[in-house]
């Protein structure tokens, strides 16, 4: 089962402390919200957590092995890692774009094996995209484009799916749809990490929260609740309804 641990970790940059003395466990099937305020380190954290950035102190591990002993291409057959603010400049199509999730499995030569066709066109599907498929990436919205880069990121079915902020843009029934479908892949038995700003559906689809507030690790819950959003952003916050229901109101501190 798989299993991703930090260890005391620290990034600092520029004299400043990014992340600070974070440590945390992450499963199999969990489905994981990343939460806190601009500049709390959730970014940095995810990097961290994918092995992308190296940690200026502590550890990370997969499965007992440390993530800095794993080559590249071992890691990126089992992690996906979708940042924050995506971008592409080559005029690929759709199809292709989502296709290039798949690099860490193909051949080293040649064109794109057709058993793969069955996949791509599952994450097209998954992320509504199966009408665009033909279409330029560069010319899709910014909305369409997020999503784009979702279904290259779980076209591979990961077994670790990383990602930073994959909602933004999105209008609210994509935006519904994508953590619907992001719960889907942990329930399925893949681990799920997140950061979010939606307060709402970060209440409505994860199975646990934790919250950074500079670069700490102030909270780690298996749900929202109107304490953790206070300590998260310092506002008071009243949360209403059940399940799928569940909604995020806040208030003026006047108001509370």
């Amino acid at each position: 089962m798989t299993l991703l641990a930090a260890e005391n970790i620290t990034v600092s940059r520029g004299g400043k402390t990014i992340l600070r003395d974070v440590s945390l466990q992450a499963h199999a099937g969990e489905f994981i919200a990343v939460l806190g305020p601009n500049g709390a380190g959730k970014s940095t954290l995810l990097k961290v957590l994918a092995g992308l950035l190296k940690p200026d102190a502590g550890k990370v591990m997969l499965d007992s092995k440390s993530l800095a002993s794993i080559s590249a291409r071992q890691l990126a057959a089992r992690r996906a890692y979708l940042p924050q603010n995506p971008y592409l400049e080559w005029p690929i199509s759709v199809e292709r774009l989502v296709a290039l999730g798949l690099t860490p499995k193909l051949p080293a030569t040649g064109g794109l094996p057709q058993g793969y066709a069955p996949a791509i066109s599952r994450a097209l599907d998954l992320c509504d995209l199966t009408a665009k498929r033909d279409q330029t990436a560069t010319s899709l919205s910014g909305g369409e484009f997020a999503r784009a880069m979702l279904a290259r990121a779980i076209v591979s079915e990961p077994q670790i799916l990383i990602v930073d902020e994959p909602i933004t843009g999105l209008d609210p029934r994509h935006a519904m749809a994508s953590m619907r479908l992001l719960a889907n892949f942990a329930a399925a038995g893949a681990l799920v990490i997140a950061s979010l700003h939606d307060l709402t559906l970060a209440a409505r689809y994860p199975g646990r929260v934790i919250v950074l507030v500079d670069g700490a690790v102030v909270g780690d819950a298996d749900s929202l609740t109107e304490e953790l959003v206070h300590r998260a952003f310092g506002v008071p916050a009243i949360l209403t309804g059940q399940g799928d229901s569940r909604a995020f109101t806040l208030l003026s501190p006047s108001e509370k």
